[in-house]
């Protein structure tokens, strides 16, 4: 397999993966004047980016690593269809990165890695605009805001420590009441006691159709996009080859890594030993009108969303720590819509499309962001979990600004492959 050739010569970089951070990453280095390729497995928007609830939640600062979560883990992990479940059959593979999530909820690490999460979800927030202007794709931004509720006195009052590191950072929310709630988001169920609206939460109208669009803007501009699947890097004093499963190979003098779950088997080839796991995540797409919904819903005690987009209803969620290779459970997809019915009556449960995909992920919830152990000519982006879409314009501003050999617009000693 060759790339033809582009403007004067071939690529100046590779980027390995097609879903919304290996794009944005993409469409950014062009902006700065690169030739740039991408390689994926299997094509554009084919993984997480297709099916995530397409938020942009900026102020989701809090890692999923937190005392919080360990409180809730006991009980939820006995549940086999709940929020938080990892299959016997893949309990003892995962044991090590457990232990590394466990380490991770210490109340300094939690602090720590809210100050790293801040920072990025700053930098995506002030790049996202600009690089949707940049794309064309401004017209697909919603700022519907988010819903979170709450099921009784006991469930709010814990849930304010958090709101709390949220107003210490300047976010902007408002605790309601069952009437504003109401009024807010008319056929919600009276089990719902409280609640707290955050107006800065944007949306995409559907973030595979937002995907497909960079991808279309991105060969628009003379970039290419193949399909193979990469089976190693082999970094050289001045570039690095790709080979390719079946034997062909792709050199460019500098590569990004961004193939979300997929990540670390191609970086074990350089020599990188990067914990990821990967978040399977579940969802049932609804038609359009199955539900007159205002704005994205979280059921935080039961680890799912509820979102509007332009081609129906998504209900999705919750997190299954079962790897890339066991079968779907989608018994979970339909424990989420069942709850679905039950919170929201008035919502038509037929007609809907399942789902499920890979969500890369890191024990202490930050992403793996800057150069390879073995080169500086490999750049690592991947490990974002159930932020990419929130994340990907900032991580594109920093793989650009590390390609062109600008200081990076962030500190990115938190966010370092090697911290682990």
């Amino acid at each position: 397999m060759q790339l033809s050739q582009q403007q004067d010569g071939p690529a100046d970089v590779l980027v390995i993966g097609a879903g919304v951070v290996g794009l944005s990453a993409a469409l950014a280095v062009q902006a700065r004047g690169l030739r740039v390729a991408v390689v994926d497995r299997e094509g554009p928007a084919a993984g997480a980016s297709a099916g995530n609830a397409g938020a942009f939640a900026f102020t989701d600062i809090l890692p999923l690593a937190s005392p919080g979560i360990l409180r809730k883990a006991p009980k939820w992990l006995l549940d086999p269809l709940g929020p938080l479940t990892v299959p016997p059959a893949y309990a003892l593979k995962i044991a090590p990165w457990m232990f590394r999530f466990w380490r991770a909820c210490s109340p300094a690490a939690v602090a720590r890695s809210t100050v790293a999460q801040t920072g990025l979800m700053d930098l995506s927030k002030a790049e996202l605009e600009p690089f949707l202007r940049l794309t064309g794709t401004e017209g697909m931004l919603r700022r519907d805001g988010n819903l979170q509720v709450y099921e009784g006195t006991a469930e709010f009052k814990a849930s304010l420590p958090g709101w709390q590191a949220r107003t210490d950072h300047g976010i902007e929310f408002h605790h309601m009441t069952p009437a504003e709630m109401a009024d807010l988001q008319p056929g919600l169920s009276s089990r719902f006691t409280h609640g707290t609206f955050t107006p800065g939460w944007y949306s995409i109208a559907d973030p595979k159709l937002y995907t497909l669009a960079l991808a279309d803007r991105f060969r628009a501009q003379g970039g290419q996009i193949l399909t193979a699947e990469v089976a190693s890097l082999e970094p050289g004093e001045a570039a690095v080859t790709l080979r390719l499963k079946g034997g062909a190979r792709l050199t460019a003098a500098q590569v990004v890594l961004a193939a979300g779950a997929f990540s670390h088997r191609i970086a074990r080839s350089i020599g990188e030993k990067i914990p990821l796991e990967t978040e399977r995540g579940y969802n049932t797409t609804l038609p359009a009108d199955a539900f007159d919904l205002r704005t994205q819903i979280t059921f935080g005690g039961h680890g799912f969303v509820i979102s509007r987009l332009s081609t129906g209803i998504r209900v999705g969620g919750a997190v299954e720590l079962g790897g890339l290779e066991l079968a779907p459970n989608y018994k979970r997809s339909e424990a989420m819509l069942k709850k679905a019915q039950a919170f929201l009556p008035g919502l038509r449960p037929t007609g809907g499309v399942q789902w499920m995909g890979f969500r890369p992920s890191l024990p202490d919830s930050l992403p793996a962001i800057g150069p390879a152990r073995a080169t500086p000519r490999v750049i690592h982006a991947f490990g974002h979990g159930h932020l990419g879409l929130t994340q990907s314009a900032g991580t594109a501003r920093i793989v650009a600004d590390l390609l062109t050999g600008q200081r990076p617009a962030l500190d990115l000693t938190p966010f370092s492959p090697q911290r682990f």
